[in-house]
């Protein structure tokens, strides 16, 4: 029997069966379509439904499955890079959060943790739209110990070669070998101070050059440790650093706070009293007020108020005015609108004049009015014409006080001030000639008052 000389063909190849997930991403993603700023949160807000998705593979015992659709995501973001306007940073945080999420997936399925800071290493080396962009801060939460040991070894390999980076390693757009090792070094510092080991963060500022920030870092490694002396040693160097740092340098923007801190659980709450009092003296406000006082002994909170209060007369009126506000204080309030300008109060912002204003408008009527007074022209000195409706209700308040003060000759002169010098704003003068001839400064009723109409017609249109 002869035999068969056609070929077998061989058996159709078994197509790879679409994840469902995978379809999610890339019609969340919407490539080829540009997302213009405006929409940017809505187009995050689609993409983050689709991230929990895959989160929640990791709790129902999938974490493969996430892995590999992270891995899509995060590649798939890339080719999405230059079809949105991220000016808001919102998609750069949430390719920030795929990574994490990344990472969680590959140390749930028992991944090599040595290539898992691996390959996030060299996303960070290879980044040319920021995503990566100080991601340590959120990827080192991620890590569990074992990776975060593995990416430390990187660090150290890539700071210990003379060329900044590791055997074998080609140079690519990851910058020059001196800025990976200056980057090899920054990284380690954040490594080391997520897991409070002082002598290590020291020994890589001994390879760089130690800066306030440094020193701010190291004390408070020792503070979580109770090392308190050794906490306030480094804070002292730290602020010794600071008084010879160059303009931009990398300051320690808590360091005498937390100098205050230590000596007051040293013992030595005088001095920390006697440097709270000297900060404020250099910069009376709100802020330094309140750090003044947590080390001011209760029974003489009152005597320390009042000299805090003497002494912030020498500050900014703003400040004074703000100080006043939040402490009550309305007689000294009172005095300080009294005495200053039209021209000094217009250059303050409206943050501080608008609740001092309602602040002393029983008890004083005609200084609130002079503080409405300046809300309103300082808006029309400055051509904002998207507020001339505040400006207008800002002058109704001042017109109210006037004449509750018994002063409607400063009123007047006030109407024709504004007519004088901006008679020819046509989107602002129909509205104040009515607040002149005693009228509501709009024709429109307030929001409070269609509700109240509403709420009587019981919803009926």
């Amino acid at each position: 029997m002869r035999k068969s000389t056609t070929k077998r063909r061989a058996p159709p190849e078994k197509k790879r069966k679409k994840e469902p997930l995978e379809q999610s991403i890339e019609d969340a993603l919407k490539l080829g379509h540009f997302i213009d700023y405006r929409k940017t949160w809505d187009f995050v807000d689609d993409l983050e439904e689709v991230s929990e998705k895959i989160d929640k593979l990791i709790d129902a015992g999938k974490p493969e499955r996430a892995v590999s659709l992270y891995e899509t995501f995060i590649a798939g973001c890339y080719e999405k890079a230059e079809e949105i306007d991220d000016s808001g940073g919102t998609f750069g945080m949430f390719v920030e959060g795929l990574f994490c999420g990344w990472i969680k997936a590959r140390q749930s399925s028992g991944e090599d943790p040595k290539e898992t800071a691996e390959i996030l290493l060299s996303w960070m080396d290879n980044d040319p739209y920021g995503f990566c962009y100080q991601i340590e801060r959120r990827a080192l939460k991620s890590f569990n110990k074992t990776t975060l040991s593995a990416f430390e070894e990187l660090m150290l390999r890539r700071l210990s070669s003379p060329a900044g980076k590791e055997a074998g390693d080609r140079e690519g757009p990851g910058g020059s070998p001196s800025y990976r090792r200056r980057r090899a070094a920054e990284l380690l510092k954040e490594i080391y101070a997520v897991k409070r080991d002082a002598d290590a963060y020291i020994s890589i500022c001994n390879q760089t050059e130690l800066t306030p920030k440094d020193c701010e870092v190291v004390a408070g490694i020792h503070r979580r440790r109770r090392r308190l002396a050794d906490a306030l040693a480094w804070v002292e160097k730290g602020i010794s650093l600071e008084s010879e740092r160059p303009m931009g340098g990398v300051s320690g923007h808590q360091l005498y706070e937390m100098k205050r801190e230590l000596l007051r659980k040293l013992g030595r709450g005088d001095e920390a009293l006697e440097s709270a009092w000297l900060a404020f003296e250099q910069h009376p406000d709100v802020y330094t007020y309140d750090e003044l006082m947590k080390y001011v002994p209760r029974a003489r909170r009152l005597e320390w108020h009042r000299k805090a209060m003497d002494a912030a007369e020498s500050g900014p009126l703003d400040s004074l005015i703000n100080l006043c506000v939040k402490h009550k204080e309305l007689d000294r309030l009172a005095d300080y609108i009294r005495r200053a300008s039209n021209e000094q109060l217009e250059k303050i912002s409206h943050y501080t004049t608008e609740p001092a204003a309602e602040k002393i408008a029983r008890t004083h009527p005609d200084l609130a009015a002079k503080l409405y007074r300046t809300l309103g022209m300082r808006i029309l000195v400055a051509k904002k014409s998207k507020y001339y409706d505040a400006a207008l209700r800002h002058f109704e308040r001042a017109k109210r006080c006037y004449v509750k003060a018994g002063t409607e000759d400063r009123w007047d002169a006030l109407v024709a001030e504004v007519q004088e010098k901006h008679g020819r704003k046509y989107g602002f003068m129909p509205g104040f000639e009515r607040v002149v001839s005693g009228k509501r400064a709009t024709s429109d009723p307030s929001f409070a008052e269609r509700t109240r109409r509403r709420w009587k017609r019981r919803g009926r249109p």
